[in-house]
């Protein structure tokens, strides 16, 4: 009976206690990113991000460099944004 109550639970360790909002992202984005960046910089076959890292090291720095109040959650869901409509690691 105890195994069974165990792995019950396991699929619950194993899920990540917040998924991005992909929303927020797209709305962060829009409001903070779009001044800058058009979505070529995203698409170009010479782009700087080859990676979820590297992605989110980009993110934290154009956050950072332009002194925004951001959350370590809505630098994910900017990230998390950006990967799914544009790099797709």
């Amino acid at each position: 009976m105890k195994i069974y109550t165990v792995l019950w639970f396991l699929p619950v360790f194993l899920i990540p206690a917040e998924a991005a909002d992909i929303e927020n992202g797209d709305d962060l984005h829009f409001e903070n990113c779009t001044g800058c960046h058009q979505e070529i910089v995203y698409t170009r076959d010479d782009r700087n991000v080859g990676s979820m890292e590297r992605l989110d090291l980009q993110v934290r720095f154009c956050k950072d460099s332009l002194e925004l109040s951001w959350f370590d959650e809505d630098v994910d869901d900017v990230v998390e944004f950006l990967n799914q409509n544009y790099y797709h690691f």
